[in-house]
């Protein structure tokens, strides 16, 4: 660890993320957890079914708002949010939790005709001492839009883009809705990034796509194992060897830099046809939530990048940042400079989490 990332250089990049301005254009969700007491279950007398009783709410910016939430945790100086919330309380929650996280929102945008997206979560929660711990998550209940994003929003969003480019840093893409041109990242925002990436050279572009990765041509893409499978019409990759091949298709194919990560197993960094395999940080003897980490990592991937740091470094930076949100439970995490630095110092000196 030592070798791969010297305690001076984290914390020369981490001081760096102060100075940077981020954007994230994508699809902004609501996360709304709905955390119910399985003790106090009902059953309905209409219906004969389950009625969960919920003893606490919660609300955060989830997909695209996971990785601004992720920036802002991670001290990055200003995070500007380029989207759209329908114009329903869905919405309104929305807003405040961007509002609450300090996110600039000049270019996100309140839409009569549009859902916010969100996704409802009800939560089995018990007591532990220290208040509500969420033991286990049930079915989801997901808000999406399923009608193609109109032209004049499209107008808007393109014109948005425009407007900051010239002062940011990094442009993060979040391409979270499975349904094609129903989200913010239509074909037409696609190609105008990709014109964006080539009159900006010095600002640095980074995609998360779940259905689309292979689409965005001219950019630098971050899929995870199961995204870049699904891209290439074959498996997920079972070792780290198969991982770099499909890496190297995937770079071919975007003639752009590719980090794909392998969860526990690290990332694979491909560019300019070469492929590296910088290794994960195991968390044991404690429990998992993979759920956000992959936001996490991208937050960390373009800050690292951002501020400096080779392809390597912010691989490695990244995957400690994913170790850290991991072992928060229940929620989508997130890492601040504080967090890392100890998760480091517990991995450079071979101490488990504690």
């Amino acid at each position: 660890m030592r070798q791969r990332l010297p305690k001076r250089r984290l914390d020369d990049l981490l001081r760096h993320f102060r100075q940077l301005h981020v954007a994230v254009i994508g699809d902004f969700f609501l996360d709304a957890y709905y955390d119910c007491d399985a003790g106090l279950n009902e059953s309905s007398l209409e219906t004969g079914r389950n009625c969960y009783q919920v003893v606490r709410t919660r609300r955060q910016a989830g997909a695209a708002g996971t990785v601004a939430a992720n920036l802002v945790a991670l001290g990055v100086g200003s995070v500007s949010a380029i989207g759209f919330c329908g114009e329903d309380g869905e919405g309104w929650e929305l807003r405040r939790a961007m509002t609450d996280l300090g996110l600039q929102q000049e270019g996100f945008l309140s839409v009569a005709d549009r859902f916010t997206p969100t996704y409802a979560k009800p939560c089995y929660v018990e007591q532990d001492g220290r208040g509500w711990r969420v033991c286990e998550e049930l079915e989801r209940i997901d808000i999406k839009n399923r009608q193609p994003t109109p032209r004049a929003l499209q107008d808007h969003l393109a014109t948005a883009l425009d407007a900051g480019i010239e002062s940011w840093d990094a442009v993060i893409v979040v391409d979270q809705v499975s349904e094609a041109t129903c989200g913010v990242v239509t074909p037409r925002i696609r190609r105008q990034l990709r014109q964006l990436s080539l009159s900006h050279p010095r600002t640095l572009f980074l995609v998360d796509s779940r259905q689309r990765i292979d689409r965005f041509f001219g950019l630098p893409i971050k899929p995870n194992h199961h995204e870049a499978a699904t891209a290439l019409g074959t498996r997920p990759a079972r070792s780290v060897r198969a991982a770099k091949a499909q890496a190297q298709r995937l770079s071919g194919r975007t003639q752009r830099p590719v980090f794909l990560t392998l969860s526990e197993r690290g990332m694979v960094v491909c560019a300019d046809g070469e492929s590296s395999h910088v290794p994960g940080f195991a968390v044991v003897d404690r429990p998992v939530d993979p759920v956000g980490a992959g936001d996490s990592t991208t937050a960390a991937l373009v800050c690292s990048l951002a501020a400096g740091a080779s392809r390597l470094e912010a691989a490695t930076i990244a995957n400690l940042v994913g170790s850290v949100t991991v072992q928060q439970i229940g929620t989508t995490g997130a890492a601040t400079p504080a967090l890392v630095r100890r998760r480091w110092k517990e991995i450079a000196h071979g101490v488990s989490p504690s």
